[in-house]
């Protein structure tokens, strides 16, 4: 395991890194989840190995601090682990983001854009979406307010979620995952999707097939964003079609590989 410290107290985000050849792969889990719970299958595959990989966590989820006074916006979010990706020596990486960390891989590219020469963004939250009691998800996290979800609305949630996105939301401290599921659902200014399409970078988003088409998928693709359904998944793609997602990733990044 590796890790950096990337607040002034001393807060240390951590991750697993695989060997291999730079550039170096980025792997950023969604909200509750843990980049090496969900991204080692894929990241070992024959398809996309080879490379340097680091599944990292954020800041406030899995093997990472879960300090109670971090912001947990989006931009805290990116901006912690730009310092952890410059303190592992990391440049130009490929970037694969999983819901809420496709967000967080947006405003990481935005902001810090060294940092990142291409994105491959997994089913990723890309506008501003309104709160929703009784559901599971970011939407029902913050229909709480911060004491409501502190005083007990966390248990709500655990017995929504059910027991496979519990295993790993059960890590994430309480004020971490309140305040990152507010913060998404507000979203940036710009929007996620207006930074989305202005980067510079190859781009590609991931979506389920099952879903339908992606809203406002038409403007991605015209401004150079590969847009890619995936059969037989949820919102989980990885996990859920572990060939599919390791087939599409690899092909996405080939797309624009390097000489």
């Amino acid at each position: 395991m590796r890790t950096a410290t990337v607040t002034a107290d001393g807060d240390r985000i951590r991750w697993v890194e695989l060997p291999g050849r730079e550039p170096s792969r980025v792997y950023v889990h969604g909200l509750g989840a843990t980049s090496p719970a969900h991204f080692t299958e894929v990241a070992v595959h024959p398809l996309p190995a080879g490379r340097r990989s680091l599944l990292i966590d954020l800041l406030g989820h899995g093997m990472s601090d879960r300090p109670t006074d971090f912001a947990y916006t989006l931009e805290s979010h990116a901006d912690a682990l730009a310092t952890a990706l410059d303190s592992a020596g990391v440049a130009g990486a490929e970037v694969i983001g999983h819901s809420m960390g496709g967000s967080v891989a947006i405003v990481l590219a935005a902001r810090h854009p060294r940092l990142v020469s291409r994105l491959v963004l997994v089913d990723a939250n890309l506008d501003p979406i309104p709160p929703a009691p009784g559901s599971g998800g970011s939407s029902g996290i913050a229909a709480y307010s911060e004491e409501e979800f502190l005083a007990g609305g966390w248990a709500e949630v655990r017995d929504r979620v059910g027991a496979h996105w519990w295993s790993t939301m059960r890590l994430a401290g309480r004020e971490a995952l309140h305040r990152s599921a507010a913060h998404l659902i507000r979203g940036t200014v710009p929007t996620l999707r207006e930074l989305l399409a202005d980067l510079k970078i190859p781009r590609a988003y991931l979506l389920p097939e099952a879903g339908g088409p992606l809203p406002g998928g038409d403007e991605l693709a015209r401004a150079g964003v590969s847009v890619v359904p995936i059969p037989d998944c949820g919102h989980n793609i990885m996990p859920d079609n572990p060939q599919a997602f390791a087939s599409a990733t690899a092909a996405a990044l080939a797309e624009h590989a390097r000489p």
